[in-house]
């Protein structure tokens, strides 16, 4: 399967267009996480823990799309679009959204 954020793809002819697919994967995270994730943020560097989620989230959130265009018939998809987002009610979420154009190239 090709992926790419392009709406093209180099060396290849996109012969039909079968439909937007996309993927999506939200994800806790625990007390523990946010206090390192904290202490980080007061003595500065990377929130390590924070990243393997955010990679974590993301990896799923492709696989689905990539499923979804596989059943479609698919070869490729393009115009993918990953957005990220941090959702804080009461518990800390990361949501994780893949979406872009499957198709079939020759």
């Amino acid at each position: 399967m090709i992926l790419t954020t392009t709406s093209n793809i180099e060396g290849q002819h996109i012969v039909k267009y079968l439909g937007i697919v996309s993927g999506e994967a939200v994800m806790g995270a625990n007390v523990v996480k946010d206090i390192l994730a904290g202490i980080t943020d007061i003595v500065g560097g990377r929130a390590g823990t924070y990243e393997q989620e955010f990679r974590t989230a993301k990896d799923l959130a492709v696989a689905e799309m990539v499923e979804q265009a596989r059943l479609l018939g698919a070869n490729a998809v393009v115009g993918i679009d990953l957005d990220y987002q941090v959702i804080a009610s009461g518990k800390t979420m990361l949501m994780v959204s893949a979406n872009g154009t499957a198709v079939e190239t020759t």
